[in-house]
């Protein structure tokens, strides 16, 4: 039997994060410190989740329900305006 004859089974579909809160997985939350933030969204790209939200005629911010802490947005800020910091 080829893989053409295998019937269909489970669907996965992308994009459904946004449907979740996924906070409960983090242990760390990132802050962004606007005084430092430039705006170039480059935490936007990398991110995983729908956390990044970008503001019209503002800076970034981040929806926590949709942020589970995996530190992408501050490694790759290339002015270093994310830090990340423990959840209270």
């Amino acid at each position: 039997m080829s893989w053409k004859e295998v019937e269909e089974g489970a669907v996965v579909k992308g994009g459904t994060s946004s449907a979740y809160v996924v906070s409960g997985w983090r242990v760390k939350r990132p802050i962004i410190d606007e005084t430092k933030c430039t705006n170039c969204l480059i935490c936007w790209i990398y991110c995983p989740e729908p956390a990044i939200v970008r503001r019209e005629g503002a800076k970034v911010a981040i929806d926590y329900d949709h942020c589970k802490g995996c530190a992408i947005c501050e490694v790759e800020c290339p002015p270093k305006a994310i830090t990340m910091v423990m959840e209270p």
